[in-house]
C-alpha cells in the first residue's frame, strides 16, 4: 500500500478511498470467538469479503473475554478483508494503546475505531479492574497525534514509520441526554475522527431530527457518518433491544411488524415462525438502508448482524449496493 503522505490520503485504506470518492460506504461487524480458533475468523470473513468495504473487529464486546481485536484484525488482513480495529479504553493505559497501534499498523491495519468500552460488570469478569487512563475523545486525539504530529503522548517524536490510520469514532444518536448527542459528535470530530459509526437505529423519525442538528453544526462536512443498521431476528430480540440496550429505541410499530410476520403460523411450528421473522427482519433492514441513503449527511451504513454474518450479503444486495466499488 502506498503511504498516505505521497498519495493525498490520510491512511490509504479502502474505506477511506471509497468515502473520498463519494460512494455510499458499507461496513460490517465481526465478533472474535471466545477461543483461539482462527478458523472461526476465517469463516466469518468468507461471509463478508466482497460484500463490505471494511469490517469492524470488536474488542472484548460486552466485556466478555474473546480473541483480541488486534489478533483477529491481523487474520482478516491475511484473508483479504480490510478491518476496522476497535480499541476500548476500558482495558489499556496509554502505553499499551500506543504499542498496539504501532503493532496494528505493522500488521497491515489501516482503520481504527476509538471506544470507551462496556463496563466490566456486564461481562464474564465483573470484578476486573477497568483502566480508563484515557476516554474515547482523548484516544482520538492520541491517534491524530501519532499520525499527524508524529509524536507519542509523552511528547517524544516518532522518527520514522509513524502509524497512519483512518480514524473512527462511535456515536449514539438516541442516548440520553438526546439534545447533546450532536454536540458530542462535534467534539469527536474536533478531536480527530475522520468517520463515525452510530449505534443501531430503528427509530428513523428520531434519527432525522438528530441529523438536522448535525447539519446545523456542519459536522457532516467534517466526518463521514455511517449509520448502524441491523436485522431483527424476531420480536424477542426487538423487545430486548428496546428494554435493555442503552442508546437504542425500538418503536412499537417495528415490534408489531416483526411480530405479525409469523401470524397464521402455528405456535408449535417454531422453525417456520423463526424463518418468517428473520425474512421480515432482512426486509426491514433493507428498507432502512434505502431510506437512510436519502438523508443529507449520511455517508454509509454500518451493518451489524449480530452473530448472523451470513445475513449481511442479502441485506447489501437487496439494498442495491453490490458490487462494492473498487477505488
Amino acid at each position: 500500500m502506498r503511504e498516505a503522505n505521497s498519495n493525498g490520503y490520510k491512511s490509504g485504506s479502502n474505506l477511506e478511498r471509497v468515502l473520498a470518492a463519494g460512494h455510499f460506504a458499507v461496513t460490517g461487524e465481526l465478533g472474535p470467538p471466545q477461543s483461539a480458533d482462527a478458523d472461526h475468523i476465517r469463516q466469518k470473513v468468507g461471509y463478508l469479503k466482497g460484500v463490505v468495504d471494511a469490517v469492524n473487529v470488536t474488542d472484548n464486546q460486552t466485556a466478555v473475554v474473546r480473541m483480541s481485536s488486534l489478533g483477529a484484525s491481523a487474520i482478516a488482513v491475511q484473508e483479504g478483508l480490510e478491518p476496522v480495529m476497535q480499541m476500548t479504553c476500558r482495558d489499556r493505559n496509554r502505553l499499551a494503546m500506543q504499542a498496539d497501534f504501532l503493532s496494528a499498523h505493522a500488521l497491515g491495519v489501516r482503520n481504527m475505531l476509538a471506544l470507551s468500552g462496556d463496563h466490566q460488570s456486564f461481562g464474564n469478569h465483573p470484578t476486573a479492574k477497568n483502566v480508563h487512563d484515557l476516554d474515547s475523545v482523548q484516544q482520538l486525539r492520541m491517534l491524530r497525534d501519532l499520525r499527524d504530529e508524529k509524536k507519542f503522548q509523552c511528547g517524544d517524536a516518532i522518527k520514522s514509520h509513524e502509524p497512519r490510520f483512518f480514524i473512527g469514532a462511535a456515536a449514539a444518536p438516541e442516548a440520553h441526554p438526546v439534545e447533546w448527542r450532536p454536540h458530542r459528535l462535534a467534539k469527536k470530530a474536533a478531536a480527530g475522527a475522520d468517520f463515525v459509526q452510530t449505534q443501531l437505529v430503528y427509530n428513523l423519525p428520531a434519527f432525522k431530527v438528530y441529523m438536522e442538528e448535525v447539519r446545523k453544526l456542519r459536522v457532516h462536512e467534517k466526518v463521514a457518518i455511517l449509520v448502524g443498521v441491523g436485522p431483527l431476528k424476531g420480536p424477542a430480540m426487538a423487545k430486548y433491544m428496546r428494554d435493555f440496550v442503552p442508546g437504542i429505541t425500538v418503536p412499537d410499530h417495528v415490534i408489531e411488524r416483526i411480530s405479525a410476520a409469523a401470524d397464521g403460523i402455528p405456535e408449535e411450528e417454531k422453525a417456520e415462525r423463526q424463518k418468517a421473522w428473520r425474512a421480515e427482519g432482512l426486509k426491514m433492514c433493507i428498507e432502512m438502508i434505502q431510506e437512510l441513503r436519502e438523508i443529507e449527511g449520511v455517508a454509509g451504513a454500518h451493518v451489524m448482524a449480530i452473530e448472523w454474518e451470513e445475513a449481511v450479503k442479502p441485506i447489501v444486495e437487496g439494498a442495491g449496493l453490490l458490487p462494492r466499488p473498487v477505488v
